[in-house]
């Protein structure tokens, strides 16, 4: 009688990884007509909106939040707003869809740095293995980056530049979210389900600050609202899934399954965008996902890190 909650908790955990690869290709289209600060400070206070009514209905909502260590709540709860930033506006600074496929495996790095951070936060211990892997994913992701280039590291300085302030805003989101899920594991209470309700609205706040202070073009239309309130539902329901499945279903199932994101990813931003990857970005995103993985199997008391929603 048992066996149902738990397959549909794993089945969700599941449903959690393909919603959140679809969230860079909805991000770019909806950046392009309202501004990414727009379409983020959209997609989070619409989903915001949701968490809080959820609270609301619930029993002694501000009770439980109350008993959480401040250091999570304050310290990993602005690593969750800092990563959200940095990828709607890496998202926005992208000089074409082509360039956001890029910028998307540059992010899906966090992984393994999630693996590498954990060795020194969670006081880890890591097999030979870490090396090799680690390895594969920086190659993978250095094989994207010199698309139309030869394989050196001129011809990598020479893409770098090319749009500097995206690719590392990039790189920060994917090293903040590593931070964030080490420090969550290492300041929440065990037996607390967290304060994601509180962070997404909370990120949707500092997201429309930063609209108001930083104007951008805006064009509404019909498309563009449909996509921020499928970015929103697609945003919370996933995190809420995930956050069930993590709880009850099958964890080393959901979580190995998880670091195929970007492979996926991928394939969802070129069918929904109509982009046409080169044979180079699918190896590299291969590589990337075969690196996390190592990374993650040379881990001898593996962290189970929860997966970013874009």
């Amino acid at each position: 009688m048992r066996r149902n909650p738990i397959n549909l908790s794993t089945s969700g955990g599941l449903c959690a990884i393909l919603l959140w690869s679809a969230t860079f290709a909805f991000a770019r289209s909806l950046s392009e007509q309202v501004g990414p600060l727009t379409a983020g400070a959209a997609a989070y206070l619409i989903g915001g909106s949701c968490c809080l009514l959820r609270l609301a209905s619930s029993s002694a909502p501000l009770t439980r939040f109350l008993q959480l260590p401040r250091l999570y709540l304050f310290g990993c709860g602005s690593l969750f707003v800092f990563y959200t930033a940095a990828i709607y506006l890496a998202v926005g600074l992208a000089k074409s869809r082509e360039q956001l496929l890029e910028i998307a495996l540059v992010n899906y790095l966090w992984p393994a740095a999630t693996v590498l951070c954990s060795l020194l936060l969670l006081k880890k211990r890591a097999r030979l293995w870490l090396v090799p892997g680690t390895a594969l994913a920086l190659t993978g992701v250095f094989l994207v980056m010199t698309q139309g280039g030869s394989l050196s590291w001129l011809s990598l300085r020479d893409h770098l530049q090319s749009s500097p302030v995206a690719y590392a805003l990039a790189l920060a989101a994917a090293v903040s979210w590593a931070l964030y899920s080490n420090l969550t594991r290492r300041w929440s209470a065990s037996e607390s389900d967290g304060a994601v309700e509180l962070f997404i609205p909370a990120t949707g706040l500092v997201l429309l600050v930063l609209r108001v202070i930083n104007t951008e073009p805006t064009h509404w239309s019909l498309r563009a609202a449909g996509e921020a309130s499928g970015l929103a539902v697609v945003t919370t329901l996933a995190y809420f899934l995930w956050d069930v499945s993590m709880r009850k279903g099958n964890l080393l199932l959901v979580v190995a399954c998880s670091y195929f994101t970007p492979l996926l990813s991928t394939l969802v931003s070129c069918l929904y965008l109509r982009v046409s990857p080169s044979p180079r970005l699918w190896v590299g995103s291969l590589l990337l996902v075969s690196g996390s993985l190592v990374t993650w199997r040379s881990i001898s008391d593996r962290p189970v890190p929860p997966p970013n929603e874009a």
